[in-house]
Formats: structure tokens, sequence, C-alpha cells
């Protein structure tokens, strides 16, 4: 199902990293930075509110606006029932919305916002997400005190939370059109496999959205994925070519971007929620601003599974869903 937008508008942006994001290649693009897990805070998932509550601050700092300001508010983690935003919006005193597409979230965020904007059922709409390595790892696989090897096809999930303000204000860079995915189950029950669990679902969203818009790939300065990591990245690009006959030369994967795979302990590059955001709403919104790309396709990825139904060795269903950001060349 994919929509277009007329009258919305990306306000400002916010990006607050931790400390191996910090220590990786965009790192001046990020408005904060932590050098440790904890942020401060006494647990991880105290941290991980830290870390969305800081983007939240930045974002409406830049905008020049208070939290009253806003109409609504969406937000999604990866925690159990998403309590990370639950938390967070405690404390805010605006209307809300918590979504859960695992690492497609972000963009389901922007979707939602979307919606409401362009049918002016509001004026101001501002969406955030986060992921916290260590909370993560305790939560779906192992707490990390215990050392345990991973493959080499496995992800290292993002600690970061992002943030953007959305509104009909006519502004630099503009929600041109969105996609939303089809859950896919692609028959993996290995979750250290995940890129290879969510590439299916991102093909079948990229090819989606091009067949509905009638566009090539070409359309685009840059489709950018969520975080499949190395192995998926190439899984993606074979699947297009095999499934759908596409051979897309202007793609790339922000779990790839994020870290210095070679360098960083980070098995096959990053995952989380945070990771597409972190890279896009600082990095490609640069480039966007300063005109090096004027049309970019966001595609985020998200496993849809729990620990019950994984010990259970139950496969494991993926999302992915696109959101095309159009720099306005009116506004210099």
């Amino acid at each position: 199902m994919t929509f277009k937008y007329n009258n919305v508008y990306v306000d400002n942006t916010s990006t607050v990293s931790g400390v191996m994001e910090s220590n990786g290649p965009l790192s001046k693009f990020y408005d904060k930075s932590y050098n440790d897990y904890y942020m401060g805070m006494k647990t991880w998932e105290l941290a991980e509110m830290k870390l969305m509550q800081d983007s939240i601050d930045i974002v409406l700092e830049k905008a020049n606006i208070l939290k009253k300001d806003i109409d609504l508010f969406i937000a999604g983690d990866l925690s159990n029932q998403i309590v990370t935003s639950n938390y967070v919006t405690s404390s805010l005193n605006i209307p809300y919305l918590g979504i859960y597409s695992a690492c497609a979230t972000s963009m389901e965020s922007i979707i939602i916002a979307s919606n409401f904007l362009e049918a002016r059922k509001v004026k101001k709409v501002l969406v955030s997400t986060s992921s916290h390595n260590n909370a993560s790892e305790k939560q779906f696989r192992y707490p990390v005190e215990y050392g345990g090897p991973k493959r080499k096809t496995a992800t290292f999930t993002v600690t970061g939370a992002a943030s953007m303000l959305l509104s009909n204000n006519i502004n630099k860079i503009k929600v041109e059109s969105a996609t939303i995915g089809t859950s896919v189950d692609s028959g993996i029950k290995d979750v250290y496999n995940m890129g290879g669990v969510m590439a299916i679902a991102a093909a079948k969203t990229i090819y989606e959205h091009l067949k509905d818009l009638k566009r090539e790939p070409e359309y685009y300065d840059l489709i950018l994925t969520g975080d499949l990591g190395m192995y998926g990245k190439d899984i993606l690009k074979e699947y297009l070519k095999i499934e759908y006959n596409l051979n897309i030369r202007n793609i790339d994967d922000s779990a790839c971007m994020i870290f210095n795979i070679n360098d960083q302990q980070v098995y096959a590059g990053g995952s989380g929620p945070a990771c597409l955001p972190l890279v896009a709403y600082s990095y490609i919104f640069e480039l966007m601003k300063n005109k090096k790309y004027k049309r970019v396709l966001l595609v985020a990825t998200g496993a849809l599974m729990n620990t019950t139904l994984v010990n259970q060795k139950e496969t494991i269903p993926s999302i992915a869903h696109a959101v095309s950001l159009e720099v306005n060349d009116d506004i210099s």
C-alpha cells in the first residue's frame, strides 16, 4: 500500500549515539554522543530512556518550540511492551501512539504521522525511536556478561535514539510518498541471521514501492535499507535480481555505514530501531540539505519475533516500510 503526500515536511531531526557509534565513521554528524553504556543512569533500560529523552529535548530546542506545541507523539523501541517509549511519554503530556515494528519502527512512525498531517488532522507530530545494545542483548539473546560466541552473520544492536519533527510547514525536505510493507516469512529460525530474515521483506517493499509509483530505481539518488548488515545486503541485491528482475546499483544499508566493520567488533554490522534513523537523520539529511542527494528512499526492516517463539523453534517473520524523501528546490 503506497501513499503520496503533498503537505508533509521535515521540520527538524535529532540524533543521540552511544559509545561504539561515537567511534564510528559518522560520529561528527550526531547531535550528542555518550562515552559509556550507562549515560549516568543505574540500568541500561534507564539509559535508553535517557537517550530518547535527550533526542526529544534536542529536536524541540532546534525547532524552538515547547512540548505543548506538539499535537501527537509517536514512538517505539525494542524493549518489552515498548517500555522505553511508554516511560518517556509519561513526562511529556502529549497525546501518544506507541507502535512496534521492531527495527522498522522509525519508518512506520513517519508513515502514521504523515497520514495524520496530510489529512490536516494535526499540525505538528513528533516521532522517536531508540535501542540499546546491552538492554536488547539481555532481552533477545544472552546478557553480554555471559560472553557467548556469535556467528559471523550476527549484527550488533545500535545504542542510540533519534527524533523527527514533522509538520505542514513548507521546509527543505519533504515526505513525498511512503509504502506500508507486508510481513513475509523466509523460513529462517536463526536469531543470528537477521539480515537473511529481513532481506526478503526489504526486497518486496522496494519492488511494491517502485511498481505502485511506476518508477525505476534510478529515480532515487539512494535507496537506503535499515539494518541488513553486510550479508543481508548481499542477499537483498541478489534476491531483487532473481525475484523481481531489478539490478539496483544505488542501494546501501545503514548497518554497513554506522560502524567501521573491519575495525570495530560488530560482526556483520549494525542493527536495532535506531540504526537507520541515526544514519539517515544525521549524515543523509546533511547530504540532502546540501543537495548532494535530492531523492532518497529509506527502507526500514524489522524481524517480528520474540524470545518465546524463537525458543519454540518457530520461523521468524519480517517487515519493511519505505518512506520517500525529496529536497524542496523552492527553498535554498
